[in-house]
């Protein structure tokens, strides 16, 4: 076999992609990132290179430039059509050219054209974006650099092309990565945690704000980069007032002062203490085929679809009695459980289990539309506020179609979404969750799905608010125009964003006084009231950030209403705001012509499509249907008879699901052989409901701590049931529990 090195591409053509440089700076919660591109034409002819590539889906790119030699041209923003004529009038006139555009299906996609190179020319292409990083449920802040784009499955019908993607494997990408970061904050950075080998974090002052993170020597590109941030005493209420641009027109966007203002709502106790004893809650579940695929490759027994199972049993276990639920999967084609949502008792949670074990990842492509407009057409429980969680493993092209549908529906449900494994659309993720008003978790690397989950599943289950209004109170003279999306979800912890742009005579004024902004709303039974004072007074040296993130908060707030208007009608201001702040949107793109050195490139360009990583999310041994989505693994086979079939040896369960599976929907467990060998007792030593319900909670908190956050909301069940029952022989149980299972543990320990 001959031995090939140097930029080849799987065909054996040459790539002029040599290297990406990214650095990162984070300021509290948001992100500035600046990826630098090294192109080298080491063929005898002109070429043109092309890199479709995955950004985060909330990012506002704001700046495109090339170096040439000793010459930077730096790209404007124009309207998409006429950025793409402009580039090919310039390519047939032997000029360089560079083409950056926005997906038109999906935001976390774009597609980068460098074309004209000359014959052993070198080009240096300078991206730069800005992002707000989500809040996770345990407090960190998220940053994900995409470095993995997996097919987007396209349904049948769909308008548009989709996006082609030229990847190989992570192993034959021929250029390399190299990535730091710095971090910034008022407060000290407590650690940084990553799905990827880190260099050891380095402080760069005493009180530990500010520090610098490096990817450790020899990263692949097998996956995401990821990094979780930790501050202490994370997430201060703050706001933040940025002067204008001054070469912009006062009364513009990029002309005045913006204030970003970010929220963290913190409930009374007693309000937190009490669980939502209703709710519809809807789980639809991804199938396809990729979701057979291993949940990472050191577990590379326990697959996407085995972990989904499991998920499945610790949520409905944990469901209050009371509610209505229903489980929806979807690959190709959708399938239920129940016609309609039922009631949660024992029965209908048995039945649903039973169907859940049989789950398997079968159903073909990635076509989540259906299911959603099924979903949405049933009827809606009166008293009974719906709540959905979508597990997915990938992304889809019509992105923008399906969240245009969530929005539209978001008036009676909360969307949760959950994305699995490395390549799930970052646009899709977030953007099912900020359109239905609900809350987005990733799950990639070692991280386990049930933790994550169960964390959302509590902020589905407190308290509801209503009545959310925002209130203003400015220095005469100064008025504010929200720019964000009105505020529909307030959850415990989470953090809410508002933009405005600042106006009057006032606004830019140094000397302006103090401002405030107050949340209210309604919780049962009280009010809740959040206010913040701040100066209105633009701060020194602070960029354009603030701007550009409102920019591109309008913009996506622009473009889904022209989706939902469907005669459109919001383009032009689009394309005015994009224009006008330099941050991209679907209808515009940046362009860049070398114009300057009067050279005319000579000869036809030959096309060079660059590589991009893509997970390999199958068997070595197994066959891939693109057009369908369809992955035949070697096991499927051998039932088909190509060769002897082996039944796969089932590793043992864990002996916390095995727990969890026996409890009953009413919150207690039974006198069970089953119990007694979870618990490692026999029979004879588990003689009643009461004693069986409080031996598994002393099993729980003296065994299974680490993994709290699973099972503390079918604990607080189970506690609650044995309230209900009144039994004096509780402190009795407990102090016999505890002398059985050798633990030490109080009653008020196990919420009794």
């Amino acid at each position: 076999m001959m031995n090939c090195c140097g930029l080849i591409t799987v065909q054996k053509e040459p790539v002029p992609l040599q290297s990406i440089e990214v650095e990162l700076e984070v300021k509290d919660h948001v992100a500035t990132v600046v990826s630098t591109l090294k192109y080298q034409n080491k063929e005898d002819k002109p070429v043109e290179a092309v890199f479709v590539f995955p950004l985060p889906g909330d990012a506002a790119v704001c700046h495109f430039s090339a170096v040439i030699g000793q010459k930077e041209i730096v790209a404007e923003v124009k309207e998409k059509q006429e950025a793409r004529e402009e580039y090919d009038d310039s390519l047939s006139s032997g000029q360089q050219a560079f083409l950056l555009e926005e997906s038109e299906q999906s935001p976390d996609i774009f597609s980068m054209k460098v074309g004209g190179l000359a014959p052993g020319e070198s080009a240096s292409i300078r991206l730069e974006y800005v992002t707000e990083l989500a809040v996770q449920a345990d407090d960190g802040l998220r940053f994900c650099l995409p470095a993995v784009l997996n097919p987007r499955y396209q349904p049948q019908g769909s308008e548009g092309a989709s996006v082609q993607v030229f990847s190989v494997p992570a192993s034959l990408v021929p250029y390399t990565l190299c990535f730091c970061g710095r971090l910034f904050s008022p407060r000290p950075i407590c650690k940084v945690e990553s799905s990827c080998s880190l260099e050891p974090l380095q402080y760069l002052n005493t009180d530990q704000t500010q520090a610098t993170v490096k990817l450790a020597a020899g990263h692949k590109f097998d996956r995401d980069v990821e990094l979780v941030i930790y501050y202490k005493d994370a997430h201060q209420p703050t706001a933040v007032v940025e002067a204008g641009q001054t070469s912009a027109e006062t009364g513009t966007l990029m002309g005045d002062p913006v204030v970003m203002v970010s929220l963290y709502p913190e409930f009374p106790q007693s309000v937190m203490s009490s669980v939502a004893s209703c709710g519809e809650f809807v789980f639809l579940m991804d199938r396809s085929g990729s979701m057979g695929s291993s949940m990472n490759s050191k577990e590379r027994h326990q697959t996407c679809i085995m972990s989904d199972r499991d998920t499945l049993l610790l949520l409905l276990k944990s469901l209050p009695m009371g509610c209505y639920f229903n489980i929806y999967s979807f690959g190709y084609n959708y399938e239920h459980i129940f016609p309609q949502s039922v009631e949660y008792n024992q029965k209908t949670m048995e039945e649903a289990l039973k169907k859940v074990e049989e789950m398997e990842a079968n159903l073909g492509g990635t076509e989540i539309l259906k299911p959603l407009k099924h979903i949405y057409s049933q009827r809606c429980i009166p008293n009974q506020p719906q709540q959905l969680f979508v597990f997915i493993d990938g992304g889809v092209v019509n992105t923008k179609k399906v969240l245009c549908l969530v929005k539209k529906n978001s008036s009676c449900h909360s969307c949760f979404s959950f994305g699995i494994g490395e390549g799930a659309s970052s646009a899709l993720i977030n953007g099912l969750a900020k359109e239905g008003g609900g809350h987005a978790q990733f799950i990639t690397g070692t991280d386990r799905m049930q933790p994550k989950v169960i964390q959302s599943l509590r902020f589905a289950l407190q308290p509801a608010v209503e009545d959310i209004s925002v209130t203003w109170g400015l220095p005469k003279g100064v008025s504010v125009t929200v720019l964000s999306p009105p505020i529909t979800s307030i959850f415990q912890g989470q953090r809410s964003l508002i933009y405005g742009q600042l106006t009057g005579q006032g606004a830019a004024s140094t000397d302006a006084t103090d401002g405030c902004v107050t949340v209210r709303c309604s919780l049962p039974g009280q009010p809740l009231e959040m206010k913040l004072v701040f100066s209105v007074r633009p701060a020194v040296d602070t960029g354009l950030t603030v701007h550009r993130l409102a920019a591109c908060t309008l913009i996506r707030s622009l473009e889904m209403e022209d989706r939902e208007q469907q005669h459109g009608g919001m383009k032009e201001k689009v394309v005015q705001l994009s224009v006008q702040s330099g941050v991209s949107s679907s209808f515009t793109a940046f362009i860049a012509v070398n114009k300057a050195d009067g050279k005319v490139i000579q000869g036809p360009l030959v096309r060079r499509n660059i590589q991009l990583t893509v997970e390999n999310k199958k068997n070595d041994n197994s066959v891939f249907f693109p057009k369908t989505n369809m992955v035949i693994s070697a096991s499927s086979l051998d039932v088909i008879g190509c060769k002897e079939a082996t039944a796969p040896k089932q590793p043992p369960r864990d002996p916390l699901l095995q727990l969890v599976s026996l409890q009953k929907a009413s919150g207690c467990w039974i006198l069970d052989p089953d119990l007694a060998a979870a618990l490692g007792k026999t029979s004879e030593e588990v003689t009643s409901e009461v004693w069986a319900t409080i031996l598994a909670l002393i099993w729980l908190h003296g065994f299974k701590m680490d993994a709290k956050e699973e099972w503390e909301l079918l604990a607080m069940k189970a506690a609650s049931w044995l309230r209900a029952q009144n039994a004096p022989c509780v402190p009795e149980c407990v102090d016999a529990g505890n002398a059985l299972l050798g633990c030490s543990l109080q009653k008020d320990a196990l919420m009794l």
